[in-house]
């Protein structure tokens, strides 16, 4: 018999089992180590490790249990119909009707909700809840499920979620408490679950006018005449009725990370696949598959990390190193605030709308009403509102972390990535910062690893790499602001190894949603890490970053900008700039963040049209 791992049974197993429960034998269910996501009929699971550690176990079924649940108790249409517009309502929502789907299979099956109670205490652990200490870093509307998971299957919170439902549970159960006690009657209606769940909404002062909306849409379905609901509907509380700023700003910066996240688990990593309209781009599932054509080898992976800043340092630390930083950004703050204030009058001036007439659907075109009073069966009397253009733009900074940029370098770099990333979140343009360096000087582990094998010829990299995740796009500055302190950490900076990282930061970008990318590359100097370039050819990193750059500047839709810092930088980026001080920096990202948009401005004015991507047809790079 062929040998296999103890892993390879277990994926089958589960894959059968998810489908099982799902109902849907056409299901694919695939293993990855990409974050989990369900689309469609296809099923994203955590990957297990070869020799499937117990711990893991239970964690891989959780999360495919949850997915089977969510297809088999869950219909997309009737959530749709009721999910608020406000992203601090939707996150509660969205949360809230999960909370449902998995509370029918834990009380079905004992095994069932031993895996799903797994799979969140492995999650909540992995985002570091239990270390939270005021209400503001708490995500509300993981307070919620918690509290309806409790309400619907009696079990206890997961531990590393008890800190975020003790700060929340006072002030969720004193408004919300007697609608709580009712969703246990609802938990198999999903409408009824979700017209219960609007009500808390507005209990928690969340609520808007989508939920009465919808449910006026449900009624005229049956046959009912419009306008009954209308009275109704004005009920309910605006958005600005909150007066209580505190916990305004933390249900909005918590929910938004919620909704985030789940929209990313639901619909962009598995954005490889066209969406219902077929406009989506196709994108590459195999990055990086060419790439030892390059001549381009790694000794070892096993000791690279990519990790949080949050997780490199703790939090009472981190809240030092981030007021030492914000004593320095006084002294610079008005000069690059000034150039960011330019970028955002540029940004906010592409707001102009515009709308499309003689719809079939949309809002009523109060000019067309006359066509309603001759013929009430004249279908072409609604408008639409069309998008905002640079809505759909994300970019990524992407910091060199090398000694060499210590001191002084690093200071502005991270000041200048906190006042852009302020300024492009208040414009709607989502913005990640990412930094890369090595775990250790000369080789650290990799080097060992070599040592110990006998030096085996051409390792070619011979380091651990470090790439360090400061804030990701759909997380919101003021939850991120804090890891931007990391930077000043002594001993953090080492070598730097930029073609490696430039891959990882646009493979980030690719799985993105948005169609407009933009990478910024900050560094102060050529690739260098003194142990793969002691055993290989002198310019075996300088290579290396040459074909990375050449691949994306050529064959990618991701917009390439370098930013050398007394080094020319123009000698490998078609687009770049080199200042001779670190204090242009920021006059320099500003610059040339402007001279792009300015770009899509004009070119969005000379084509009349929507963009499909920024270079038209998407190319991807052999390696993408």
């Amino acid at each position: 018999m062929k040998f296999e791992y103890p892993a390879e049974p277990f994926k089958r197993a589960v894959g059968i089992a998810v489908r099982a429960l799902a109902g849907e034998p056409e299901l694919e269910v695939n293993f990855s180590a990409e974050p989990p996501a369900l689309k469609g009929k296809k099923a994203r699971l955590p990957l297990p490790s070869r020799s499937l550690p117990p711990s893991e176990v239970a964690v891989v079924r959780g999360a495919g249990d949850a997915y089977a649940l969510k297809l088999a108790y869950h219909e997309d249409k009737i959530h749709q119909q009721f999910r608020p517009h406000t992203s601090e309502g939707a996150a509660v929502f969205e949360a809230a009707e999960q909370a449902r789907v998995e509370a029918i299979g834990a009380l079905a099956m004992q095994g069932v909700s031993d895996n799903l109670a797994a799979n969140l205490e492995a999650r909540y652990a992995a985002r570091g809840l239990s270390k939270v200490k005021d209400r503001s870093d708490a995500p509300l509307a993981d307070a919620v499920a918690m509290i309806v998971r409790e309400r619907l299957t009696g079990a206890e919170p997961p531990e590393s979620a008890k800190r975020v439902l003790d700060l929340w549970r006072p002030w969720i159960e004193e408004r919300a408490g007697a609608d709580l006690e009712k969703l246990q009657a609802a938990m198999r209606d999903q409408k009824g679950f979700a017209k219960l769940t609007r009500t808390i909404l507005r209990d928690l002062e969340l609520g808007d006018e989508t939920g009465e909306e919808a449910e006026a849409e449900g009624t005229h379905e049956a046959g009912e005449p419009q306008g009954q609901e209308g009275s109704e509907g004005a009920e309910a509380k605006p958005e600005s009725d909150v007066t209580e700023s505190e916990i305004s700003e933390s249900q909005s910066e918590d929910a938004d990370d919620v909704a985030a996240e789940v929209e990313m688990q639901t619909a962009e990593p598995m954005d490889a696949q066209e969406n219902d309209e077929g406009m989506r781009p196709w994108r590459p599932e195999q990055p990086f598959a060419h790439q030892d054509e390059w001549g381009y080898r790694v000794f070892s992976t096993k000791f690279d990390e990519i990790v949080s800043a949050t997780d490199l340092c703790d939090s009472e630390e981190l809240s030092r190193l981030r007021n030492f930083l914000d004593q320095q950004l006084q002294a610079m703050q008005g000069l690059v605030a000034r150039l960011a204030n330019r970028l955002q009058r540029l940004l906010l001036a592409q707001q102009n709308r515009s709308w499309e007439f003689d719809l079939e659907e949309g809002l009523l075109d109060t000019a067309r009403l006359p066509r309603i009073v001759i013929d009430p069966m004249y279908p072409l009397s609604f408008k639409r509102e069309t998008d905002i253009n640079f809505r759909d733009t994300v970019v990524t900074l992407l910091l060199d972390n090398s000694g060499s940029m210590r001191g002084r370098p690093i200071m502005v770099a991270a000041m200048c990535a906190d006042i852009l990333a302020r300024t492009l979140e208040r414009c709607g343009v989502k913005t990640e910062i990412l930094g890369f360096t090595t775990r250790a000087w000369k080789g650290g582990q990799s080097r060992e690893t070599w040592i110990a094998d006998g030096k085996p010829p051409h390792p070619g990299r011979l380091n651990d790499l470090r790439h360090i995740v400061y804030k990701a796009a759909d997380e919101p500055w003021r939850r991120a602001r804090k890891s931007l302190g990391l930077m000043m950490r002594e001993g953090l900076l080492k070598e730097n190894i930029d073609g490696e990282a430039l891959m990882w930061a646009h493979s980030r970008l690719m799985g993105r949603p948005e169609q407009r990318r933009i990478l910024m590359v900050i560094s102060d100097g050529a690739p260098v890490d003194d142990s793969t370039l002691s055993v290989n050819s002198g310019n075996y990193l300088e290579q290396h970053l040459r074909r990375v750059i050449g691949e994306i500047e050529e064959k990618s839709s991701v917009e390439l900008v370098a930013i050398g810092i007394g080094h020319d930088v123009t000698r490998y980026y078609r687009r770049a700039v080199t200042i001779v001080d670190a204090e242009q920096l920021g006059g320099a990202m500003t610059e040339q963040l402007i001279s792009l948009f300015a770009e899509e401005t004009a070119h969005l004015a000379h084509s009349g049209r929507h963009r499909a991507t920024p270079r038209g047809r998407m190319r991807v790079p052999a390696w993408a």
